[in-house]
């Protein structure tokens, strides 16, 4: 919808100059409408939700999440004309109130006020962002158009038609979907009754592995995390609000861990 990468030199200048602001560096090119549609859906937008989009162009994305899905959102864009039609096409689809327009950087712009983050910027600008949109809050979700996040692998992927697309070989939008994951690394303690057990639990993005130890008994887990729930293959699903942990179901181990508590161990 808004940006069309350049030549290699260019994400080479990029990636050697952070301060530059990225929608200087990116023309704006339209996103069909379709190709629109389909990235809030695959974030699944509702009216609980705050859409901020990054690098808004004309605004469609802003103004489609209030009109079709009854969300609220922000549109950042540094080019002024831009946003001056933006405010006018929401201010023309009745959802002014809902959907605002900023002119600003996006690497200036507060982040955690979005539950689901769009964007249709350049391979190193994403990886810029990439340690800025770790740290967002547990379920937070984000939507990349043609654009991954390098290592961090996406949770879902859909391949949409565009056979009006701009640019590319293949007339194909290539939309990508993650959750933000809670941050779990380290060692939990059991609580209570549950003092003699731990969780020695190692993290790679929404991946994990971990060991679960009951007394001299041992479990061997690994699965996903998927916002502030982890759950391993086997059945054992767990809560957390990054201080304590509350297991939920056990799977292969003790069925009397269910409802037991884990916080993060001293040290």
């Amino acid at each position: 919808m808004r940006r069309l990468w350049r030549a290699a030199w260019l994400c080479a200048a990029l990636a050697a100059a952070p301060a530059l602001r990225a929608q200087d560096e990116v023309p704006f090119v339209v996103t069909p409408d379709h190709v629109t549609l389909a990235m809030l859906e695959l974030a699944q937008v509702g009216p609980q939700d705050f859409v901020l989009d990054l690098g808004s162009g004309d605004g469609r994305i802003v103004i489609n999440a209030a009109r079709r899905f009854g969300a609220r959102g922000l549109g950042v864009e540094i080019v002024p004309e831009l946003v001056q039609r933006s405010r006018a096409n929401a201010a023309r689809a009745g959802v002014a109130e809902r959907a605002r327009f900023a002119e600003q950087d996006l690497f200036k712009t507060d982040l955690s006020v979005a539950s689901v983050i769009t964007m249709y910027l350049m391979q190193d600008v994403n990886l810029q962002l990439r340690p800025a949109l770790l740290r967002l809050a547990p379920g937070t979700r984000i939507v990349s158009h043609d654009w991954d996040l390098g290592d961090w692998l996406p949770d879902r992927v859909r391949v949409v038609d565009a056979p009006d697309k701009p640019v590319g070989r293949e007339k194909l939008s290539r939309l990508m979907l993650w959750v933000v994951p809670a941050s779990l690394q380290g060692t939990w303690c059991g609580q209570g009754a549950h003092a003699t057990s731990r969780l020695q639990l190692h993290q790679r993005y929404q991946l994990f592995d971990a060991t679960l130890s009951v007394g001299d008994s041992r479990w061997l887990l690994a699965g996903r995390i998927q916002g502030p729930s982890l759950q391993a293959a086997g059945g054992f699903d767990a809560h957390s609000d990054g201080q304590r942990l509350q297991v939920r179901a056990t799977g292969p181990a003790p069925a009397a861990l269910a409802g037991a508590e884990f916080a993060r161990c001293p040290g």
